[in-house]
């Protein structure tokens, strides 16, 4: 999944029984995460982002190996992870993505761990540091708007929110998906913010709060809302192959046991939540 766009992660879990729902033999003491290993916040191959810290905490739940199958996340990633086999064992690559939308087609589905939303980010000092919500920037003065350098991902919410409040003039595209696996998202933002390339962007919560991370002196952090026609908010949950229920079930009965440290892990990078209850509470989305 383009990290600018719906949210895309992967998640964990053991088998429960020596074959698979396919009757084909399942790796025993395995949690093999299907990942991108350059897609921070994410996931990174050194294991910095908060879905190989969702991984380490639930393979340890389970008493199992954590062990990764890389690849780019863009088109086919999963075909080519989740639902590949190893050509030597005709063992699958991998069993688990930790983050993908709930009731993702391409998989099966948990309950959702977060529920996030798309969030605005600017630099402090160009004349928006009274703005409390994304709407009050349609009160602010023509010489202000003039000086809004905003990146402008295509496909996404945020574009249509920004051609509603007359803020495309002052956009610059940016592709929700490059040929090159080197370049992810996050990482090309702050670069640019850094250059002064941009000063305004509004783009997947993770993505944000990883923003505001880097220097969250400098940078403020504006949840977006949701509204008719157009839909900000989303609900993440881990993914399994669609035949494997007893994995996607096993997975799901961790998120409500280890509901408070994933709070605290969405909280300690800086996510924006949507609501007021952790995973697994009642009431939660």
């Amino acid at each position: 999944m383009n990290s600018s766009k719906l949210p895309l992660t992967l998640g964990l879990f053991v088998a429960a029984t020596l074959f698979c729902c396919d009757g084909v033999p399942a790796e025993e003491e395995k949690f093999k995460v299907c990942a991108d290993p350059n897609n921070p916040p994410f996931s990174t191959s050194d294991g910095k982002g908060f879905e190989n810290k969702l991984a380490e905490m639930l393979s340890k739940d389970l008493g199992q190996h954590l062990e990764y199958f890389w690849f780019p996340q863009r088109l086919g990633f999963i075909r080519n992870t989740l639902k590949s086999r190893d050509p030597d064992t005709n063992q699958y690559k991998c069993d688990i993505v930790m983050g993908v939308p709930k009731g993702f087609e391409l998989a099966g589905t948990t309950e959702a761990y977060y529920h996030s939303t798309y969030a605005m980010v600017f630099k402090k000092g160009l004349g928006l540091d009274g703005i409390k919500a994304p709407q009050e920037i349609d009160s602010i003065p023509i010489e202000v708007r003039a000086k809004l350098k905003i990146a402008m991902f295509d496909g996404t919410p945020a574009t249509t929110w920004l051609l509603n409040h007359n803020l495309v003039a002052q956009a610059i595209p940016y592709q929700s998906m490059t040929g090159d696996v080197s370049v992810n998202t996050a990482e090309r933002l702050v670069k640019d913010f850094e250059d002064d390339k941009i000063n305004f962007v509004i783009v997947w919560g993770p993505i944000a709060g990883y923003l505001q991370a880097q220097r969250p002196s400098d940078y403020t952090l504006i949840p977006m809302m949701s509204e008719k026609g157009l839909k900000f908010d989303f609900s993440i949950s881990m993914g399994v192959r669609i035949p494997d229920k007893d994995r996607r079930d096993q997975l799901e009965a961790l998120i409500p046991k280890n509901a408070v440290a994933i709070r605290a892990l969405m909280n300690e990078y800086r996510i924006p939540l949507v609501d007021d209850h952790v995973p697994g509470e009642p009431g939660n989305k």
